[in-house]
């Protein structure tokens, strides 16, 4: 089942994210307090469980949130999700996939507190079409393959 492990948010922009159990997704802005929220593209960023515990396995000292990811998955492959595909969390929330990876100009702090940042490389980005609260737990769903 493909679901939510995690949630995080962090008030600056290149920094680890601190986790939440719960958190509001805004249509057209993001999540609720994040400093990635707003009106442009990248509103919100997932990340899949299985690249951080791989990331680990290679002997970085990393989890949840420290990649600045929003939203950690399980048992879903993002490199796999084209641009354009809608994607459900939870009950409410509908977020479209709207950039796979991004440029890293600098270093960030994430990469010199991790060793390295794999957002760049396995991170996928969205715009929030419909809000809602989302969980830890609740599932994700594919609805739209573009």
């Amino acid at each position: 089942m493909m679901k939510i492990v995690s949630i995080a948010m962090s008030k600056k922009k290149g920094t680890p994210k601190v986790q939440v159990e719960k958190a509001s997704l805004l249509e057209g802005h993001g999540l609720e307090g994040d400093a990635h929220a707003g009106p442009w593209h990248r509103q919100v960023s997932f990340l899949a469980a299985e690249s951080i515990e791989k990331a680990r396995n290679q002997g970085l000292d990393v989890g949840f949130g420290d990649f600045a990811e929003n939203i950690a998955t399980s048992g879903i492959d993002w490199q796999d999700i084209p641009v354009g595909a809608r994607i459900s969390l939870g009950d409410a929330a509908l977020v479209e996939i709207t950039q796979k990876g991004k440029e890293c100009h600098n270093k960030c702090a994430i990469y010199y507190l991790a060793g390295d940042c794999i957002m760049p490389r396995e991170g996928i980005f969205g715009r929030v079409l419909k809000g809602g609260e989302v969980r830890c737990g609740e599932p994700v769903r594919v609805l739209k393959d573009c």
